[in-house]
């Protein structure tokens, strides 16, 4: 079919972003365009092939398949094909064939380029990376490394308080780190101490550290975040944190660090929790989660930062009504853990959560004890997380299950009996256990566990090829017509479920590379930059995903904070005719990306080509 520049000109009149250009600037792009007619069901390229530019379809039909010959888009006139191998290393990512003959206009490369540098409408048309705003001075999403004090100021536990206070006055400094020969952090002394117990006791100057010193304090780790450090100090009363590494002292944060930092309003929720008297007290703190997302998306957080904030809120209502069982039930008997799993356990809980929880017990926890006491306390619990907001598990996935409130031996059969057996129960219970997250008690009834499990189960492939194909049941929702797939009927028909076929297919993803790298990150997020730092995941592979996974996570928390600024409740259900047309594109591509690496991971092969 034969097009001159005319042709061209009004065709692109008619398609977005050229639309934007002026005139001359229009006819300068139309004079450098390639026409290209290709023939009933011939190819246009290959995977991994150099591309000559972008791809325009004029007329007729072009099918669009991954390199697994999965076929992901068929394509009509308007639609442009191509650029996600160009913004990359300008080779084919994807293969394409004309369905039917159809004449392509070919934006060479180098314009291609050109456009994106001098015309911003054009870089964030083609851009699907997700950039959010800056933050400012917001402890969300300030890290540790810009708020802790490096190098801290130390004295052994030996040293005499007299010793200890000069130093602290000398340097002006509120506490001392208390290490040992070898630079471990053994303790914390601080100006409190020296008042309350030194000063207040008459106990002589020549008293050891060793005496009044906190042993085995309240630490955090580099990959804290500076809410972190607000929430532990609010929770526990504190005022100064050590940042620990594998045991070695990183740093110190005080109050007075934050001070230049305004308070996040997820703060003042956890300090609110921390004092509450019952499960009703705890619910008047949790009914402003809805209000705090609204707040949040508003300010640009990024989604990883809203839904650490708003799950470390159910880390804070457990342990409260942990600590609560205790006051109505006395101690425990035995040494117990309590675990999340599901969104709690990978910190990625929105508007929407339902709770997912268990119980590990001590090996020396008799029946009578775990069905009485252990039975007792996981009901309270679970009870005032229902009041709370946090609504039983459809599933039964609780600690109230006794399925779920078992002796450590018990769990540990329950591993490797799902290990060895992995039929479809098994596969998903498993799929569950594996982000599971210690919240309160004795955390050395999970030590090893983790890394244990995923080391037996990635040895098994049989294993590994279960967890694989239940993984891809989950889909992206997409239909081939360059369209997106809604629900078809029911309450919410013509919507998107953005939880099971939005972040669930990645979620579900980012635990098989973990299973087949023994990745130990619990985080959805974690586990991707993980896979790609270890290799599991090539570069280029690795950043489509993680930008698609953003893209996807910000338009469901998007979605929800709409709700309820609408004065409704949020929910997971998005009618794509809420977005704009530049939006439904982008959502698409990034569902684009995820069918991409669900058919590279049922093919065996990952994302390392």
């Amino acid at each position: 079919m034969s097009l001159n520049p005319a042709d061209i000109l009004g065709f692109l009149q008619s398609v977005h972003p050229y639309d934007t250009l002026k005139l001359a600037e229009l006819e300068g792009l139309a004079a450098q365009i390639e026409t290209w007619d290709v023939s009933d069901n011939a190819d246009i390229y290959q995977h991994g092939a150099d591309l000559p530019g972008l791809f325009i379809v004029f007329r007729g039909t072009v099918e669009i398949s991954d390199d697994n010959g999965a076929l992901l888009s068929r394509l009509g006139p308007r639609n442009s094909f191509g650029e996600r191998g160009l913004l990359q290393d300008g080779k084919a990512v994807t293969a394409a064939k004309a369905s039917e003959a159809a004449t392509l206009l070919v934006v060479p490369a180098s314009v291609f380029t050109q456009l994106l540098r001098n015309h911003p409408t054009f870089a964030r048309f083609f851009d699907r990376s997700y950039k959010a705003p800056s933050q400012g001075n917001d402890l969300a999403a300030i890290t540790i490394d810009s708020l802790m004090a490096a190098n801290p100021l130390t004295c052994s536990a030996q040293d005499s308080v007299l010793s200890a206070a000069q130093k602290m006055r000398d340097s002006k400094v509120s506490s001392l780190c208390v290490t040992d020969t070898d630079g471990a952090l053994t303790g914390i002394l601080t100006l409190r101490d020296l008042t309350f117990k030194v000063v207040a006791e008459d106990m002589g100057a020549q008293t050891l550290v060793d005496a009044v010193m906190t042993p085995g304090p309240l630490t955090l780790d580099p990959s804290a975040i500076g809410s972190d450090v607000l929430h532990l100090m609010m929770e526990k009363h504190i005022g100064h944190v050590p940042i620990v590494e594998s045991g070695r002292l990183l740093g110190i944060v005080t109050q007075t660090d934050l001070t230049r930092f305004q308070a996040v309003s997820s703060a003042e929720l956890v300090s609110q929790i921390a004092k509450a008297k019952d499960a009703q007290e705890i619910a008047q703190a949790t009914a402003r989660i809805p209000g705090l997302l609204v707040q949040l998306v508003a300010g640009g957080s990024r989604h990883e930062i809203v839904t650490r904030l708003i799950t470390d809120i159910a880390d804070a209502t457990t342990r409260r009504l942990l600590a609560l069982a205790h006051e109505a039930l006395g101690p425990a008997p035995v040494p117990y853990l309590w675990l999340a799993c599901g969104s709690q356990g990978r910190r990625e809980q929105t508007g929407v959560s339902d709770q997912d929880n268990c119980l590990f017990l001590h090996d020396d926890v008799s029946e009578e004890q775990r069905a009485g006491y252990f039975a007792q306390l996981a009901k309270f619990v679970c009870d005032g997380l229902n009041t709370a907001g946090y609504v039983y598990c459809p599933g039964d996935m609780m600690a109230t299950n006794a399925r779920w409130c078992q002796p450590l031996r018990v769990w540990k059969s329950y591993f490797e009996g799902w290990i060895a057996k992995p039929d479809p129960m098994a596969q998903m219970l498993a799929s569950v256990m594996f982000d599971l997250r210690p919240i309160g008690g004795d955390e050395t009834l999970f030590a090893n566990l983790q890394a244990h499990t995923l080391q037996a189960a990635s040895k098994n492939s049989i294993f590994v090829a279960h967890m694989t194909s239940n993984s891809l049941k989950h889909t992206p929702p997409l239909s081939l017509l360059r369209g997106l797939a809604t629900i078809r009927s029911g309450e919410h028909k013509n919507a998107l479920d953005m939880k099971h076929n939005g972040v669930v297919p990645v979620v579900d993803l980012a635990r098989i590379y973990t299973l087949q790298g023994q990745i130990t990150a619990v985080n959805t997020r974690a586990r991707l930059e993980e896979a790609r730092a270890s290799g599991q995941l090539s570069k280029s592979g690795a950043g489509d995903l993680l930008d698609a996974y953003d893209l996807i996570a910000e338009t469901r928390l998007q979605h929800q904070a709409a709700l309820v600024r609408q004065g409704m409740a949020p929910d997971n259900f998005l009618e794509p005719s809420t977005l704009s047309d530049f939006e439904r594109s982008h959502l698409r591509d990034a569902f684009v990306v995820v069918k991409t690496m669900q058919s590279a991971v049922g093919q065996g092969r990952g994302m390392l080509s």
